[in-house]
């Protein structure tokens, strides 16, 4: 049986900040394909949480959901963001409420230079990440900013996605496979960002296979299997766990 969590609190912890993310009972469907089967957890404010579990265990199905993106369509639970109600939202209300989700595919606009990427995402006038912030956060950006994106790098692209992303003011960042393809000096300056992006604030939860790297950097990881949760804690507690990471992430 599904028990609803205490939105104020971690289950796992006794004392904490009220949740920031709160996902309870939540189903998604692609068709007839049952993929995420009613799942729960909370995300607090300023955590790094890492998604992580074998391919096709529903991962990118739960960030998806998250956004509202309409496919694949939740039909049951519920999904709040610093107590807004995501899940009586389209995934134009999501984002407007603070949601940004970098795809694993980037999504760069074709025709337009670094700066236009940025700027067509930017709110005016931007609140915490002007473009002079950004290029501080991202140097390589600036130093391209007139170049068209889609003929940057894969590690250049994947740093215009998020800040493309971080342009608008959110609140949530949710990465879909933030290191796939990327040689280990690029993953290194990424992470070197995220951990940045953390210490002011940001609130991450990230998919990824790289399970290692990715729990180095999360401060909790939620491990799914078939579409349900089979583990919800800390990041070093996985770390520690031989059997556990050897029976669901394979490594």
């Amino acid at each position: 049986m599904n028990v609803r969590p205490d939105f104020s609190k971690n289950a796992n912890q006794a004392e904490t900040a009220p949740a920031f993310l709160s996902v309870w009972d939540m189903h998604s469907y692609y068709g007839e394909s049952y993929i995420v089967q009613g799942i729960s957890f909370n995300v607090h404010e300023g955590e790094i949480v890492a998604l992580l579990g074998r391919n096709g265990a529903g991962k990118t199905t739960t960030l998806r959901s998250i956004a509202r993106l309409g496919n694949p369509q939740v039909q049951r639970g519920e999904i709040w963001l610093d107590h807004q109600p995501l899940h009586r939202m389209s995934s134009h209300q999501a984002a407007v409420a603070g949601l940004g989700l970098v795809p694993e595919d980037r999504r760069i606009i074709a025709g337009l230079t670094v700066e236009e990427n940025l700027q067509l995402a930017q709110i005016a006038p931007p609140v915490g990440w002007s473009l002079d912030r950004l290029y501080q956060l991202f140097p390589r950006l600036g130093e391209r900013r007139k170049q068209e994106g889609v003929t940057l790098s894969g590690g250049e692209q994947q740093m215009l996605a998020i800040a493309r992303a971080l342009a608008r003011d959110i609140k949530l960042l949710l990465l879909d496979e933030p290191y796939e393809g990327l040689a280990p000096v690029i993953v290194d300056e990424i992470e070197k960002t995220l951990r940045h992006i953390k210490e002011q604030g940001m609130t991450t939860v990230l998919v990824e296979q790289n399970a290692v790297r990715a729990l180095q950097l999360a401060d909790r990881a939620i491990i799914l299997d078939t579409g349900s949760i089979v583990f919800d804690g800390t990041a070093a507690e996985v770390l520690e766990n031989e059997s556990l990471r050897a029976e669901y992430l394979a490594i």
